[in-house]
């Protein structure tokens, strides 16, 4: 009896998780369509039907599967809202998905381009940061004042979230992220 065979949107989430796979065991620099293929059990002309290059590929696989936070619809939760983007933030940095990032951030030297499409079509679409949605969606509603959202305010929270992960070699706590929107995130947007 023979495999059913995927098509539509089965086929390119088998796809997609087939790319992310091979950049974490391959890496960047060895990454093929023809690996890639294999390991999605499908033929590499398939891929070349939707994506010129594996870079493509990649950044597509990434656009799909990186999460983007939900600002509660009655702006009524800041500090909720923002632990829950950091929430979803340590959640996501188990992924495969996670690892292919972290993979073209660390040779973004030697791919440029594909760095800076990874900003482009993946993290600017969602606001740039894991806070910056529920930022931006506070200070829509009047809760937030918009010149409070600067550079650094909208990046304080991931970068306190990776460098307790790489000083601890684990996830942030929930303690741990309740803190950092307490202690740095609300009094740097002037909320208390």
């Amino acid at each position: 009896m023979t495999p059913e065979r995927r098509r539509g949107e089965a086929l390119v989430r088998a796809i997609h998780e087939a790319v992310l796979a091979e950049v974490s065991e391959a890496g960047l620099g060895q990454l093929t369509m023809e690996g890639i293929a294999r390991r999605a059990g499908t033929a590499k002309t398939v891929l070349y039907r939707r994506w010129a290059t594996t870079h493509e590929l990649l950044i597509d696989a990434l656009a799909q599967t990186c999460p983007v936070e939900v600002p509660s619809p009655g702006a009524n939760d800041l500090r909720g809202d923002l632990i829950a983007a950091l929430t979803l933030l340590t959640d996501w940095m188990q992924t495969a998905s996670a690892g292919a990032v972290l993979a073209i951030t660390s040779e973004r030297h030697r791919y440029p381009e594909l760095a800076e499409a990874l900003y482009r079509k993946v993290f600017d679409p969602r606001g740039g940061t894991f806070t910056t949605t529920v930022l931006q969606h506070y200070v829509a509603n009047g809760q937030v004042d918009p010149k409070r959202l600067t550079p650094i305010t909208t990046q304080i929270g991931e970068a306190l979230v990776f460098k307790l992960a790489i000083d601890l070699d684990r996830r942030p706590t929930a303690e741990e992220l309740a803190a950092i929107v307490d202690e740095a995130l609300l009094p740097a947007l002037g909320v208390g």
